[in-house]
């Protein structure tokens, strides 16, 4: 009688030790990849006190225009690789067709010639782009 009385209970508390692990695991990766994540050309935007444009679910479709002129698409296999025009408005069309809706910015180095800017508007319409906006950093404090 002795050994029924001495049978253990089933125990009735969840272990979440490694449900921790597994936490801290993660947090260490995010951290890591999150950097990673921001893509593009590192350009120079010009400074304009515009308001904000309001933004929608999906990524926009930007054009980046370096201090040399050459175009970079965000949308594709390497974004950080310059393509040329006929490139640029091949690519560009797919996408349009593929989502009409899609919003369409120009991001243009501060050094960059006005031109190249206008010719990259170009050939986003040509490629069906409707409306084509342009990316600025706002005024620094001191101004």
């Amino acid at each position: 009688m002795a050994r029924q009385r001495a049978r253990k209970r089933p125990m009735s508390e969840i272990n979440v030790v490694p449900y921790i692990d597994v936490m801290l695991v993660m947090l260490v990766i995010f951290m890591i990849t999150a950097p990673l994540l921001n893509q593009g050309v590192d350009v120079e935007l010009p400074q304009a006190d515009a308001a904000p444009m309001q933004g929608d679910q999906q990524e926009p479709l930007v054009l980046s225009v370096d201090a040399g002129g050459s175009y970079f698409l965000n949308i594709g296999s390497d974004p950080e690789q310059s393509i040329d025009a006929e490139t640029l408005v091949l690519r560009a069309a797919a996408i349009l067709r593929q989502k009409p809706e899609i919003t369409v910015l120009v991001r243009g180095d501060a050094q960059v010639d006005y031109g190249d800017v206008v010719t990259a508007m170009t050939l986003l319409q040509q490629a069906g782009a409707k409306r084509v906006g342009l990316v600025t950093e706002p005024f620094a404090e001191g101004r």
